[in-house]
């Protein structure tokens, strides 16, 4: 069943210490029941950590950005019974959506004998994803394999 209209993106304002909108949105994904001020200090440490160990954070948090954004992913579409996984490009923002949730997924899925906090794994995934490693880029690597192993089906787009 379709919408009725388009759904309006929330505005979202940058955050206070970089001025930076998508580290808000870090922010945002990375907090966990509603605990904002919680997941402001963990990405703020985090940040500091990449400080002390490469140099400008937001510098590098933007590479780590372009390096897990994908260009393609697969979506499901039925037809004549059959649900066949169609290659699409994928949009700006859900772009950005998903490279910030594969990055807050792997900063969690780090083993806790390795970090002893979030804000430590946070820092370690945002800066193996700057060098072009890590779960989070490993995961991009794996979308767009599997767009392009489906590309026989990409006449079915809509």
């Amino acid at each position: 069943m379709a919408r009725r209209r388009r759904s309006k993106p929330r505005v979202i304002k940058p955050d206070p210490v970089f001025k930076n909108r998508m580290v808000a949105k870090l922010i945002n994904v990375a907090m966990r029941d509603g605990k904002k001020s919680v997941a402001e200090k963990q990405v703020y440490l985090a940040f500091e950590i990449i400080k002390e160990k490469e140099g400008d954070p937001i510098s590098i948090f933007s590479k780590a950005l372009e390096n897990i954004k994908p260009s393609m992913e697969v979506r499901p579409r039925r037809v004549g019974g059959a649900a066949y996984q169609v290659p699409m490009p994928v949009r700006g923002v859900r772009k950005e959506s998903l490279a910030l949730r594969w990055l807050v997924a792997g900063a969690r899925a780090r083993p806790n004998r390795d970090y002893r906090t979030f804000a430590e794994k946070l820092a370690a995934e945002i800066m193996d994803a700057a060098a072009g490693e890590g779960f989070a880029v490993k995961k991009r690597q794996d979308v767009e394999r599997m767009a392009e192993a489906n590309r026989a089906f990409a006449h079915f787009r809509w």
